[in-house]
């Protein structure tokens, strides 16, 4: 290069590799080179689209790659975030090979500028999330702990919406990492830090945890409504009912040890396969049960009953010392899957994120308590008979104090496929009611034009006069309770009128009945808002968990806290 000519852009891409031949760093494609980089320019322009100088009298500033390339960046970031990949696959060979088969062209990132993209888009995230839940009128926080590999403790805390399109959303808040003992002040100190830090103090209409002592004591620290998980709820009762029925548990602890010797026996298993192969059945698995879930024993006894044809055959050909269930544990089996359907269904439809689901609780409850009822004047099946019985019972212990709890009771009542006709007893429908009104009055109030100031007294002789006189205070109590009793009329009626308009069907949403009807029953839209926005159960936390098991795993845990964060952050929020 001759003194004091400037260097050509073109040689941050290309190695000189003789003197009359250069090769691109990027595809590896040799070229003829005679002094000129003006064939080196083209290629990087037309193959690799680097922006370069349009003029030798340009100056040349450093290249940057288009769109293309940052178009695959944030996809690679994507890709690392939805499937928990670690940040070390940009340096896996056949991950390397496999993108150069798919875009020669792209420069992979190495890990440092991966982590770095991460967070950026974490960043810019957060920020459009931060908007977007400023805008919320009113929201609704879950909250569970974790344990990771390493045992670290996390807190996740997320937070549920109704937008401004009247669409139901959630929010990670945070996944804390939290050393400190999970005593009730130290929960909510760090609760109250998120809500601070996100806006909503004061918008905050209920908590929902499972019943652990310190999340209710940190619900009564932060003076928020506590709402139960209705899934662990329900967990518990179905859990104390199988409990509460021996003769069945002789049946599980069985099923347990034929699933066990399937699942640790390659003969078994293959046994298994090649008996459900001469039954033109499907490969189905066999599932074990976990203690803490009363729905993995639904599913064991389930995929036992189905499978006990080609199951008893590879039994039988297998020698084993493990008895066999019998017909008799079949028909059992039998009658309490049937009696446990509705609590499976129920589990399920109330942990859905993407539906209204607390304005449905105590309808649930309502027909789980019809259902049993009929049941147990049905079954002649004596173990069958006893687990109604026992699921009956208990259904009432835990559910006894449901309609009274708030949250839930506006939810049902704002909901235009339940309303009254959701409660169990007419006195907490007329109570729930009497409720509903008081907020809607409360909510008419709010919008009243606010009290003009008082200038205080001037003295002398026409200072009495222009206050209003001697019945100047008296005027002023009767105009406020007339302002009172005239928002409670008008409460009353749009209330009622709602009421006495019919029920919309039940697999209709009820926030697109709440769009058509926003003119109708304005401070009633401003309710449901409140309330609707409520999920039923803390399964978003736990869903999170879920997720952080893969990401911290053993391929990567040595994944900073902050990391795992903002990785769950943008999974969730993506």
């Amino acid at each position: 290069m001759a003194p004091g000519k400037k260097r050509s852009v073109a040689w941050d891409h290309f190695n000189l590799i003789s003197p009359n031949k250069v090769q691109c760093l990027i595809c590896k494609h040799e070229f003829a080179f005679n002094d000129s980089t003006s064939s080196m320019m083209r290629h990087l322009r037309s193959v690799h689209h680097v922006e370069t100088p349009q003029s030798a009298n340009q100056a040349f500033n450093p290249p940057c790659i288009v769109s293309r390339k940052q178009e695959l960046d944030s996809a690679l970031v994507d890709m690392i975030v939805m499937d928990a990949q670690p940040f070390s696959i940009v340096e896996d060979k056949g991950f390397k090979a496999f993108v150069n088969l798919l875009d020669p062209s792209y420069i992979i990132p190495n890990r440092k500028a991966l982590r770095t993209m991460v967070e950026e888009k974490y960043k810019a995230k957060k920020e459009k999330a931060l908007d977007v839940v400023s805008r919320a009128s009113a929201v609704s926080l879950t909250a569970d702990m974790w344990t990771s590999i390493n045992m670290d403790a996390y807190l996740a805390v997320t937070c549920h919406f109704i937008t401004e399109e009247v669409e139901l959303a959630s929010v990670v808040l945070g996944v804390l990492k939290f050393p400190q003992t999970h005593t009730a002040a130290h929960l909510a100190e760090a609760k109250n830090l998120l809500m601070e830090e996100w806006g909503i103090k004061g918008k905050v209409t209920g908590l929902v945890t499972d019943c652990a002592p310190n999340m209710v004591a940190c619900a009564n620290i932060l003076l928020l409504r506590h709402i139960m998980c209705f899934a662990h709820m329900l967990n518990l009762v179905v859990k104390k009912s199988l409990a509460q029925t021996p003769e069945l548990e002789d049946i599980r602890s069985k099923g347990r040890r034929i699933v066990g010797l399937f699942k640790s026996s390659t003969t078994a298993k293959e046994k298994l396969s090649e008996m459900q192969r001469q039954l033109a059945r499907p490969e189905h698995k066999l599932i074990q049960e976990v203690e803490t879930r009363w729905n993995s024993t639904f599913n064991m006894l389930e995929r036992l009953f189905k499978e006990r044809e080609p199951l008893g055959a590879a039994l039988a050909t297998l020698h084993t010392d493990l008895p066999p269930l019998t017909s008799e544990d079949y028909q059992a089996i039998h009658h309490c899957l049937s009696i446990l359907s509705p609590f499976q269904e129920a589990t399920v439809e109330l942990s859905t994120e993407k539906r209204v689901s607390a304005s449905k609780v105590i309808p649930m409850v309502k027909m789980l308590k019809h259902y049993i009822s009929s049941r147990c004047g049905q079954i002649t099946h004596p173990l069958g008979e006893k687990l109604a019985t026992n699921l009956k019972n208990n259904l009432h212990e835990r559910f006894s104090a449901l309609e009274k709890v708030t949250a839930l009771s506006m939810a049902t009542l704002l909901d235009p496929r339940f309303k009254e006709l959701g409660f169990c007893s007419q006195g907490s429908a007329h109570t729930a009611i009497e409720r509903l009104t008081k907020e809607c009055a409360a909510t008419m109030q709010a919008l009243l034009p606010e009290a003009q100031p008082q200038s205080p007294p001037r003295e002398g002789p026409s200072s009495q006069q222009e206050d209003g006189g001697l019945w100047a205070l008296l005027d002023r109590h009767v105009g406020v309770q007339q302002q009172g009793t005239s928002t409670t009329a008008s409460a009353t009626v749009e209330v009622q009128r709602y009421l006495k308009e019919p029920h919309i069907p039940r697999t209709q949403d009820p926030l697109r009945y709440w769009v058509t009807h926003k003119v109708l029953y304005p401070h009633l839209y401003k309710l449901a808002m409140k309330f609707l926005c409520t999920p039923a159960s803390s399964v978003p936390c736990e869903r999170i968990f879920s997720k952080a098991g893969e990401i911290v795993s053993q391929r990567r845990n040595r994944l900073k806290p902050s990391t795992v964060e903002k990785i769950l952050f943008l999974n969730k929020n993506l």
